[in-house]
């Protein structure tokens, strides 16, 4: 039997996914996380309209980054954006120290 525990919901997991995997797609959201690109979809559409993520189109596809001056949108903290919670990740991805799926 297979236990599965989650720090975070699917929404926080897809954040922090996008920040160490900026311009991914969809799909490949999707793949690394073993959910449907309808649930990514969805779950990307809330965050982009909270000013969570950033679109930015090439081609025919869609590519997501982290806002980090978006807000952090938790029920407990209020006032702070994303910079203190995920922009160190960020920037070890950026300079290499974190590898990246996409």
């Amino acid at each position: 039997m297979n236990n599965h525990f989650y720090l975070v919901s699917s929404q926080g997991a897809v954040l922090f996914y996008i920040a160490i995997n900026p311009d991914c797609t969809i799909q490949q959201i999707a793949d690394a996380m073993a959910l449907t690109s309808r649930t990514v979809w969805g779950i990307v559409k809330v965050l982009r309209r909270a000013g969570m993520v950033h679109l930015r189109r090439r081609g025919g596809r869609h590519h997501y980054t982290v806002n980090l001056d978006g807000p952090f949108l938790h029920p407990t903290l209020n006032g702070y954006t994303l910079r203190p919670i995920l922009g160190e990740m960020v920037e070890r991805c950026r300079t290499g120290l974190i590898a990246a799926a996409c």
